[in-house]
């Protein structure tokens, strides 16, 4: 019987690429989106996969969704950012990057963990960023968000080791999206050592190589072309 991933924030680039590389090793897919029907409905006939759909900053219906959900394998992909120098940042910016990127991973979680506990087996591997590594000019809910996620991956780690579930994260740079798309790549050439940006095909190699090594857990695997270091 084939295995199955839940992947949030399927719709992004990352998120179909992950969506991609799954079904390619013939996981069965569930896939999440918030707003992207038209995406989702394509990725869903392209994969032959369940589409779930929920707003991550909506805790009630997290829980109603994937209450008794059995997964092998959560990737928490979905974020958003919004942007601003904090002496310009409104309360609503930072409110809801955290309640979107931190909370909604927490309630997403924590919901499919009491079926990961009783099969005593799973592996969550979490998106976060550089930012959360080492900040970011007019990115402090972003990055502090994306930071959060790093200490939650590796006090998880501690918590669930005992029910071999592993939990890791990835750390991804620059990458080719439409959270990239206004950001001159030739101006980064210099201060990125492999000279590009990032593809999503990348970082989804990485994310499906921590769900199944299995003797790694609570670590964050950069991949940022050598960025940070």
């Amino acid at each position: 019987m084939s295995k199955s991933v839940l992947i949030t924030g399927s719709t992004g680039a990352i998120g179909a690429a992950t969506a991609k590389i799954f079904f390619d090793k013939g996981y069965k897919l569930f896939l999440h989106y918030n707003n992207n029907e038209k995406t989702a409905e394509e990725l869903k006939e392209k994969f032959n996969a369940t589409l779930l759909q929920w707003d991550m900053q909506d805790s009630e219906t997290i829980k109603k969704k994937l209450e008794d959900f059995n997964i092998d394998i959560l990737i928490n992909n979905a974020a958003i950012t919004d942007d601003a120098h904090i002496f310009w940042m409104r309360d609503e910016q930072w409110n809801s990057v955290i309640n979107t990127n931190l909370n909604g991973t927490y309630h997403v979680t924590k919901a499919v963990l009491n079926n990961m506990i009783k099969n005593k087996s799973g592996a969550i591997v979490n998106v976060v960023s550089i930012s959360g590594l080492i900040g970011n000019l007019g990115q402090a809910n972003y990055a502090a968000s994306k930071g959060a996620i790093i200490a939650f991956t590796k006090t998880l780690c501690l918590d669930l080791a005992k029910f071999n579930i592993r939990v890791n994260a990835i750390a991804p740079g620059i990458i080719c999206s439409n959270m990239s798309k206004n950001i001159d790549e030739k101006s980064y050439q210099k201060i990125i050592p492999l000279g590009r940006f990032g593809k999503p095909e990348e970082v989804a190699e990485a994310i499906l190589f921590l769900s199944e090594a299995e003797y790694i857990s609570g670590e964050v695997l950069n991949v940022s072309g050598g960025m940070v270091r």
